[in-house]
């Protein structure tokens, strides 16, 4: 994947982030109350989802889209865990799957991970050109060697 196909994809990847980030916003505030370690924990996601998107924006390095998706890998790992286990002060997250904010979040981070994945092994099977290699084209390379 050449500079100009990975474009789209590093922006979809900073929109995702912004988007997730903006989910946990409403629910900072009810969760720093009702169960302030997750709203701290939302507060460093938010932060996080945020720097890591300016970050993917302004730099062609990899790094950003890699902790971004490593971040929100994490959220959804953690949003299934809050469903699956009653947590200290949210045992009433359990089996709640589709609070409309947390699909608006999982989703997005979703697409995070699937973009920073893209990102990070799409341009593995390209030629110098930037066009894509075919295992025809690897072969009859390999084959004139």
């Amino acid at each position: 994947m050449n500079t100009l196909t990975r474009q789209p994809v590093r922006l979809l990847l900073v929109a995702a982030a912004l988007v997730a980030a903006a989910a946990h916003v409403p629910v900072i505030g009810p969760h720093l109350e009702e169960a302030p370690y997750m709203g701290v924990l939302f507060i460093l996601l938010t932060t996080a989802c945020l720097v890591l998107a300016g970050v993917s924006l302004t730099s062609s390095h990899l790094a950003g889209p890699t902790l971004a998706g490593v971040v929100c890998g994490a959220a959804i790992i953690g949003y299934a865990a809050t469903r699956l286990v009653a947590f200290p002060q949210l045992a009433d997250d359990v089996g709640n799957w589709l609070e409309p904010l947390g699909v608006v979040a999982v989703v997005s981070e979703a697409v995070v991970v699937g973009a920073a994945v893209r990102l990070l092994t799409g341009g593995r099977d390209t030629a110098a050109a930037g066009s894509p290699v075919t295992r025809k084209d690897a072969g009859a390379a390999a084959a004139r060697r």
